[in-house]
Formats: structure tokens, sequence, C-alpha cells
């Protein structure tokens, strides 16, 4: 049986890296991880949506919406949300190079 790396399952069904249909997908998963960060902290820290809310100056309703990935967020909201979570976020940025046309 022949095995394949997820890589080239999502090349395969998705394709290539750079891809509109890839990209999309890639944003996605990592909306779906910091959703899932944000409810781990906030379960770990004994904290309900509302308590987490009224830390950061929003309604239990936009935790909830955060946590299951349902909401635009907002680099400053993702800052406020783990200043007030106790944990540090870091952000990379990934310069992709443009094909050059003559």
């Amino acid at each position: 049986m022949k095995s394949l790396r997820l890589n080239d399952l999502k090349d395969k069904y998705l394709g290539k890296s750079g891809s509109s249909k890839r990209d999309v997908y890639e944003q996605e998963l990592k909306v779906e991880i910091l959703a899932e960060q944000i409810k781990l902290l906030r379960k770990e820290r004994n904290l309900t949506q509302e308590e987490l809310g009224k830390l950061i100056g929003v309604q239990r309703a936009q935790i909830s919406k955060l946590e299951n990935g349902l909401s635009n967020i907002t680099i400053g909201t993702v800052l406020k949300l783990f200043k007030a979570l106790k944990a540090e976020i870091n952000f990379s940025v990934y310069k992709h190079e443009t094909l050059k046309t003559s």
C-alpha cells in the first residue's frame, strides 16, 4: 500500500501551495486553530465566556463566536484576548516571491 504525505494530498485535492483554493483552506485551518487555543486557554484559566468578554470589553456571544470560528477577529482583539488570558502570541509574516512578467 502506497502512503501519501499530507502535502501530497493537499496538492491533489486543493491545488498547489499558492492556489486560491489552497490558500482559503490554509487560512480557515489557522482560524480554527486560533479559536481552539482561545477556548483551551479560557478553560485553563477557569473563566467563563462572560468573564473573558468583560475582561476585554465584549459580550459573551462574541467570545462564543470567536471560539467557534464564526466571527472575524482583528489583531487588536487577538492581542487583548491573549493578554487577558495571560498568554503570548507570536505572528509571523512570510513574503511570497512574485513572478516578474516582461
